[in-house]
């Protein structure tokens, strides 16, 4: 941006511009937190992690960026830094949560939801994912096991636009009798491999896994994969490639806080800019009480009242 500014005959450096965007993240800091508590208030969160390089004593040191997804009732995306992969992060995150957590196997989660009512659903794609390494190795086991799983993925397409309670119906008829042969197909060949097999190492994922990844046969809300929060993960790998690192924990802090307000943008189908724009000129003089109208959906549902003259 310092080099597409001087172009135009701005000289506007890296420094002042660093400056700015973490004055921005200062003033945006309370809407931050407001969509941390409406993350919270979801009935499943969806959640995944990356390295954020941060630069410590003239090297970088491996920080992560999380992010938190909430479902369709609290429509928002939260991203978290942290100085490290510990479980501190989340766990500090999820304090007071007491739902349904869609992640993927870090044992780290294993601490986040012990004691306490947390339900960890997990991932399928990544399952899928494990078997597709292994195809080499064992082509076809991969290939039935890989056959089952579509089968799955082809009743959720079937209830995509279902209901709750109907796509939960689905489910139990239709994906039910397809765990079942896929348990039993697990146990078989776990039996015709070697330990350290890379398919045995992929089988041995699903059923040291299994009670996380049938969460979604009791619960229609439970989606059947955890892709929609490794979409976001895959902006902030993108941004890794430009921005290379951040320089300190403030940094951070800072990407993680317009990371939420732009990725919560982009849900809702909002201009960034535009939203930024009017934020930036109102956030100074609002009070407190009229902050959960400048959340995204509610801004954009303010916006469209206006050009429609209708309530």
């Amino acid at each position: 941006m310092e080099d597409i500014f001087a172009r135009q005959g701005f000289e506007i450096s890296r420094a002042t511009q660093s400056v700015w965007c973490g004055d921005v993240g200062d003033l945006a800091e309370p809407l931050y937190e407001l969509i941390g508590n409406e993350v919270r208030a979801s009935h499943v969160v969806a959640t995944d992690d990356t390295i954020m390089p941060m630069l410590k004593s003239g090297h970088c040191a491996k920080a992560r960026m999380w992010v938190y997804a909430g479902d369709a009732a609290h429509p928002y995306n939260l991203f978290d830094f942290t100085l490290s992969r510990g479980r501190d992060g989340p766990k500090y995150f999820l304090k007071d949560y007491d739902q349904v957590l869609l992640a993927d196997a870090y044992g780290g989660y294993d601490g986040v939801v012990a004691g306490n009512a947390i339900v960890r659903a997990g991932c399928w794609a990544h399952l899928r994912r494990k078997v597709i390494e292994a195809e080499k190795a064992a082509p076809e086991i991969a290939k039935e096991a890989i056959a089952l799983v579509r089968a799955l993925y082809s009743v959720e397409r079937q209830g995509a636009n279902a209901s709750v309670e109907d796509r939960l119906r689905l489910r139990r008829e239709q994906s039910a009798p397809v765990l079942a042969e896929l348990r039993e197909e697990f146990f078989d060949w776990k039996e015709q491999l070697l330990p350290k097999h890379p398919m045995a190492e992929a089988i041995k994922y699903a059923l040291g896994h299994w009670d996380e990844l049938n969460v979604f046969l009791a619960d229609g809300a439970v989606a059947i994969d955890n892709n929609v929060s490794e979409r976001e993960m895959k902006r902030v790998v993108l941004n890794r490639k430009n921005s290379l690192f951040v320089g300190n924990a403030r940094g951070g802090r800072t990407a993680a806080i317009l990371s939420s307000l732009t990725s919560s943008c982009r849900r809702h189908d909002i201009d960034p800019q535009l939203y930024l724009t009017q934020l930036l000129v109102n956030l100074p003089s609002l009070r407190i009480c009229d902050l959960p109208d400048w959340l995204p959906d509610r801004w954009k549902a303010a916006q469209n009242v206006r050009r429609t003259g209708f309530a």
